[in-house]
């Protein structure tokens, strides 16, 4: 994000506030029930989403060092993500080619090679078996060229770890993150890492939990007794880049720059920005440091969610970021119970469609990529 582009979120934003007025689309639209609810929908949400674009799956910090590796299971596929001795980044499939089995128990570590648990299958951290226990006598014929772990594609961008199933779409991913990629940049991204993670599974469809970030129409209402009173009431703007949306949240200190000269304005001090990185992440950016929401779809009813508190270099004793993680986990566990609550109405036939407004926008916008991408008709 340049500083022309800070300005004019901020001025947008306290033009609203002056006005006493909403961020409005043109109209008000729908999402049909079954999307939230049909396992069918799932199952091409999984191919033509899940499996079919880049996902980030780690930060850099989380694989610092020669040989480090980790795991990561994101919408039914086992991965294996390793830093090489070379310093490469490299992402398989963590299922061993001789009978199927998870190759990789351990959630991270340090390691040069991995040995199946069934057999002892070995493969290096380059995917290469090197090594078939009795493969003279058993498997005379094996080819291990042929036998290397499955590989994924995988590279390094703004400070992330993306993979893809295949190298022609991983090909795209600077296109995939136009306009995006930047404020990636902006928000220091590259030079953060991991202080405390807490990960839960909820009885709610991944999209749900995606919109409950896409709005502060709630927060009023639904955090109360936490967040609600340090933000203004519906106040919020966004702007989509491609998939992706970039939300700024205000918090109720905005108005405090009506009296500032626009040369000490600074949107992060002012605002929270939630950055949806479609289709599974999304980035809730604070004064100081950011929080990383990734989902994992399970099911049509059910997400596991990993939440990461990731802050600078030396900023701040730890205690200092385990309470503001404690914090955040407490604000969301809020909009989880309400996620589940919404899920659990769906199958009452209560709706056959749910509503935003023309200030929930961001839900539409966010909804409509997902038709796009399944080449389905526009949600409205």
């Amino acid at each position: 994000m340049d500083r022309a582009t800070e300005l004019s979120l901020l001025n947008e934003v306290l033009d609203l506030l002056g006005r006493k007025t909403f961020f409005l689309d043109d109209c008000q639209t729908t999402n049909a029930v079954a999307n939230y609810c049909s396992a069918e929908r799932f199952a091409q949400e999984t191919a033509g989403i899940f499996r079919a674009l880049p996902l980030m799956v780690a930060h850099v910090s989380e694989l610092t060092g020669d040989n480090a590796f980790l795991r990561r299971d994101i919408a039914g596929l086992p991965m294996l993500v390793t830093h090489d001795g070379a310093g490469a980044y490299r992402a398989f499939i963590n299922v061993c080619r001789h009978r199927g089995t998870r190759l990789v128990d351990a959630e991270s570590g340090c390691a040069r090679r991995f040995t199946c648990p069934y057999h002892a299958w070995t493969w290096n951290n380059r995917g290469e078996l090197i090594g078939i226990p009795h493969e003279r006598e058993g498997f005379p014929e094996a080819d291990r060229e042929s036998l290397g772990l499955k590989p994924l594609a995988c590279v390094e961008r703004h400070g992330w770890i993306w993979v893809a199933p295949d190298d022609a779409t991983m090909g795209e991913l600077d296109g995939f993150l136009a306009g995006i990629g930047d404020d990636l940049d902006w928000i220091g991204s590259r030079d953060l890492h991991v202080v405390a993670e807490t990960t839960a599974v909820h009885d709610v469809n991944w999209k749900i939990l995606i919109e409950g970030g896409l709005e502060s129409y709630h927060f009023k209402v639904a955090h109360k007794a936490t967040i609600g009173p340090y933000f203004n009431d519906n106040l919020s703007t966004y702007q989509a880049f491609g998939s992706h949306l970039r939300s700024v949240l205000p918090r109720v200190s905005v108005k405090e720059l009506a009296t500032q000269p626009e040369a000490d304005w600074q949107l992060r001090q002012h605002a929270n920005l939630v950055y949806t990185v479609f289709p599974l992440s999304q980035l809730l950016v604070q004064q100081d440091h950011l929080i990383w929401v990734c989902m994992d779809p399970v099911s049509e009813t059910r997400t596991r969610i990993n939440l990461k508190t990731m802050v600078p270099e030396g900023a701040q004793p730890i205690e200092y970021w385990q309470r503001n993680h404690e914090i955040t986990c407490t604000t969301l566990a809020e909009d989880f119970v309400i996620g589940e609550s919404i899920q659990s109405g769906l199958a009452s036939g209560a709706n056959d469609h749910l509503t935003f407004g023309r200030f929930e926008g961001a839900l539409h916008m966010f909804n409509d990529a997902v038709e796009r991408m399944l080449g389905g008709c526009d949600t409205a």
